[in-house]
């Protein structure tokens, strides 16, 4: 029986606010959608993922987009040639997929409540995509100690690095003859023969990945030397480009810093406090490693009138929630960019990766740089310490700080 209304008698003032209690109204939660409509999203996301990674690994490995830069259709890709896109595809999304559930498992291991993977595809025809952003996993319920964060998070690099390694592995076992291959995208270097490389390649012309230590050792372990790409046509071995790009992942997940992967592993190593202050100069040297070279006492004019204020502005916003207040935000940012200028000057060959300023305004404005402390704070025993340590040399070897040249 709903309540009666307040009479006049009562404590209430004319400025109290109203709310759906006071007038008889009982207030409820949105109800969750029907179980087999969130399963069907699931499936719906994974499948289009599914054709849009195809479709990307189709045009990999023909060296072709299905739109020309006047958006004109290129042509259809054949039957064939779209199942050999699968090549690309199975491999990386089996990797994709690993890393996902093994949050979802960890999770209810804990019986912390965890959606299953929601994929995100991305597709244009204009230009060449890994057809897709990745996938996510939601945590529903509170996490309560360091713990359950350091199992939960670590449990993804770990499952989806462990699958990453036998599909390079794998790549490298099963290279084709090179010149063949190659000739067979490229028919027009056919005849140039062996030594088309030097006439067909430009300096700063076409993508190449970068090797990070890992790839290098399973490349002179397991590869033919006789038989390995040259770096410009790796994007068209679908095996080989799956495998990078999931090091190139699993390195971007265990960055730790703030609330990524990486971040729940050292957070559990180091607690609270002397994690967030490691966290903040992390951040720090990133992204003063990311406009390393932008600028500089000899760049142009035009370079400082359009660039400079942009740059500074960008700074600003992503060091804004480093520090307690705007002012300390923005004498970081001065800072940051007076430092990168005097080293700039001091070494006018030095570069750093733009490609992470990107990634760096994630960190700094969506995610955040600082990690929330758990009510349990209890440190880790030995046997998960090691297991983090290991995770952190993981990272060392999958990461590359210019991952695509």
């Amino acid at each position: 029986m709903p309540s009666p209304l307040p009479s006049p008698d009562t404590d209430a003032t004319a400025t109290d606010p109203v709310t759906p209690e006071m007038l008889g109204f009982t207030q409820y939660e949105k109800p969750e959608p029907p179980r087999w409509r969130t399963y069907a999203l699931h499936l719906l996301l994974f499948l289009l993922t599914l054709a849009t990674t195809t479709l990307a690994g189709a045009e990999w490995i023909t060296g072709r987009v299905f739109f020309d830069q006047g958006f004109k259709l290129t042509g259809w890709f054949t039957q064939t040639e779209i199942l050999n896109g699968l090549w690309f595809s199975l491999p990386f999304l089996g990797v994709l997929t690993v890393h996902e559930f093994g949050h979802f498992f960890a999770a209810r291991h804990y019986r912390v409540r965890a959606t299953l993977p929601y994929y995100i595809p991305f597709f244009t025809g204009f230009f060449n995509t890994i057809g897709t952003f990745g996938a996510v996993i939601r945590i529903k319920d509170r996490i309560f100690s360091r713990k359950e964060f350091f199992d939960i998070g670590l449990a993804g690099p770990l499952a989806g690095f462990l699958v990453a390694v036998p599909v390079l592995i794998y790549g490298f076992t099963h290279l084709p003859d090179p010149l063949e291959y190659v000739f067979r995208i490229h028919p027009e270097y056919r005849i140039y023969g062996a030594d088309y490389a030097r006439y067909v390649y430009r300096a700063g012309e076409g993508m190449t990945l970068g090797k990070p230590l890992l790839y290098r050792l399973l490349e002179a372990t397991f590869a033919d030397p006789a038989r390995l790409p040259h770096p410009n046509e790796l994007m068209h071995y679908p095996v080989l480009l799956a495998g990078a790009l999931a090091l190139f992942f699993t390195a971007l997940n265990l960055l730790p810093i703030g609330q990524l992967d990486g971040g729940h592993i050292l957070y559990g190593l180091l607690g609270f406090r002397r994690f967030n202050r490691l966290s903040l100069g992390l951040f720090i040297g990133f992204i003063f490693y990311a406009g390393l070279g932008l600028f500089s006492l000899q760049s142009s004019a035009d370079t400082w009138l359009y660039w400079g204020a942009p740059y500074l502005l960008y700074l600003v916003l992503v060091f804004r929630k480093a520090l307690p207040t705007p002012r300390r935000g923005l004498m970081l940012a001065l800072g940051v960019f007076a430092a990168q200028l005097a080293v700039a000057q001091a070494v006018p060959a030095i570069a750093g990766n733009p490609g992470w300023l990107v990634f760096g305004l994630l960190l700094g404005r969506v995610t955040g740089i600082f990690h929330p402390p758990a009510p349990d704070e209890r440190p880790l025993n030995a046997g998960r310490q090691v297991l983090g340590w290991l995770m952190l040399v993981i990272f060392v070897l999958c990461f590359s700080p210019s991952p695509f040249g």
